[in-house]
């Protein structure tokens, strides 16, 4: 596999990056986990065996299980081989009160390193902006880990531009590690907060756009969660009478809040058109969907994909393999405006 440099980092990682979210994760209103232990494993060796060398975890996924999985699974290999992403904030396992402060900050990647069983992170995420603590509190806090070598650089996960260029001016005249990584939520169908009303469009692309805006100009990485929307852009559900059918263990039929939370009308257009263009190209609609990201120019851009299985997987990184014309691109590109 050829990998890509991750914007200014100097990373060179694969041009899809496995995300771990599922692991141990337990839905409440179905009981059911998405991935357990050994299910994790044999996800991480076919990760492996096909090239991938880039991990997305947080503090938070399965309680702690994602990391200590990932550990495990880490101890009986090279670290220097993988690319270790992590995150603060949103925890379910701080000590502390949950914030940005120092505090939290140093004791969050402190237990990450102790589950990982690492002595560093690749990438330390901010998985959220923290309102209540000065963003140069924290960004000194994540300068002093990189300092330590406890943290080679640092990303910041879902925010508004605006909190990203704050973010990154505060780090510049303080002299602080500034943020290289961003991770989004993206998608060919999301370039936006989901409106509350399913019958209306999306009229949210502007605020992804500036987001985008300044990705580009600082050079900073972009890695989308939930590039695929859920598993709407796999082409597996389908709207008969305006109701979703969806097959036997989808994340739809486990997850009440799917249809509200994840497929307006607007993502329907961009669907047919995905289809249409993964006929075209003899390629599936979910490696459309993820091509189509990887052929962002503007930028680095890595999308983070959560198989469930190993077949799921060959799936995505077949993604590789698949070339967009410049029209294809476009295509899919308007369709959510139609």
């Amino acid at each position: 596999m050829e990998y890509v440099r991750l914007g200014q980092t100097g990373l060179e990682v694969s041009p899809i990056c496995f995300g771990t979210w599922r692991f141990g994760l337990e839905h409440e209103d179905s009981g059911v986990i998405e991935t357990d232990r050994e299910e994790a494993h044999e996800l991480l060796d076919a990760v492996a065996e096909r090239g991938g060398n880039f991990i997305d975890t947080a503090n938070s996924y399965g309680g702690g299980d994602s990391e200590r999985w990932i550990g495990e699974w880490l101890a009986e290999r090279d670290r220097e081989d993988y690319v270790i992403a992590s995150k603060c904030f949103w925890s379910t396992v701080s000590r502390f009160q949950e914030n940005l402060s120092k505090k939290d900050v140093k004791a969050e990647v402190d237990g990450s390193l102790d589950r990982l069983g690492t002595d560093y992170l690749d990438i330390l995420y901010l998985h959220r902006f923290d309102d209540r603590t000065p963003i140069e509190q924290t960004l000194r806090a994540v300068d002093d880990l990189v300092s330590e070598g406890r943290v080679h650089y640092v990303g910041i996960s879902t925010c508004d531009a605006w909190e990203l260029t704050k973010g990154l001016w505060k780090a510049d005249v303080n002299n602080y590690e500034a943020f290289t990584v961003t991770q989004p939520e993206y998608s060919a169908v999301y370039r936006g907060p989901i409106v509350d009303d399913l019958d209306q469009p999306p009229e949210h692309k502007e605020p992804i756009e500036e987001y985008l805006d300044v990705c580009e100009d600082q050079n900073l990485a972009v890695c989308p969660y939930s590039p695929l929307h859920g598993g709407f852009l796999t082409g597996k559900y389908e709207r008969v009478d305006g109701e979703i059918r969806a097959p036997d263990g989808s994340r739809a039929e486990i997850d009440r809040a799917f249809a509200s939370d994840y497929v307006a009308d607007a993502a329907w257009n961009v669907l047919k058109t995905v289809r249409e263009v993964a006929d075209e190209v003899d390629a599936t609609a979910a490696q459309v969907s993820l091509r189509w990201l990887m052929d962002h120019d503007r930028f680095t851009c890595v999308p983070i994909v959560g198989a469930r299985t190993v077949e799921q997987l060959d799936e995505n990184f077949g993604a590789v393999d698949v070339s967009l014309s410049e029209s294809h691109f476009d295509r899919i590109d308007t369709a959510v405006d139609t």
